[in-house]
């Protein structure tokens, strides 16, 4: 049995995943490997929680967006848990998992998880302004 550090998923609300985001997680969660490491397709982990193809993409999309979920380049079916919300053998590997990750994302070698990009701001078209009448 994994652990997890309870500090990440005591924020793990302010990201405002939706549910599917937070099913597709969960799935990923079940089947780590310890340090976070997911050897599952989309395929497979969709199987797991019942969602259509293209909600699990758009929820894997929003996991890797606020950075729950890192992709490495390059492989095929590889996933990794943000180390702030993996599974660990034990406390000694998980604080220094944590401890790791905090100087890496410190450095810029990790993103930090993120809250999702404010949707941009309506652009207004000069036709809908209305015309001043001069006196």
């Amino acid at each position: 049995m994994l652990i997890q550090a309870t500090l990440g998923f005591a924020q793990l609300h302010h990201l405002e995943l939706p549910k599917a985001a937070y099913d597709l997680l969960s799935a990923m969660m079940e089947v780590q490997r310890p340090g976070g490491e997911v050897n599952a397709s989309q395929a497979e982990l969709r199987a797991r929680v019942g969602l259509s193809k293209n909600r699990t993409s758009i929820a894997m999309n929003q996991l890797v967006e606020r950075n729950v979920v890192l992709r490495p380049e390059g492989r095929y079916r590889s996933y990794f848990i943000h180390p702030y919300f993996a599974g660990y053998d034990g406390v000694e590997q998980m604080e220094d998992a944590l401890r790791e990750a905090t100087e890496a994302i410190q450095a810029g070698a990790l993103p930090a998880p993120a809250l999702p990009a404010p949707p941009p701001a309506p652009q207004r078209h000069l036709s809908a302004v209305p015309a001043r009448r001069s006196a």
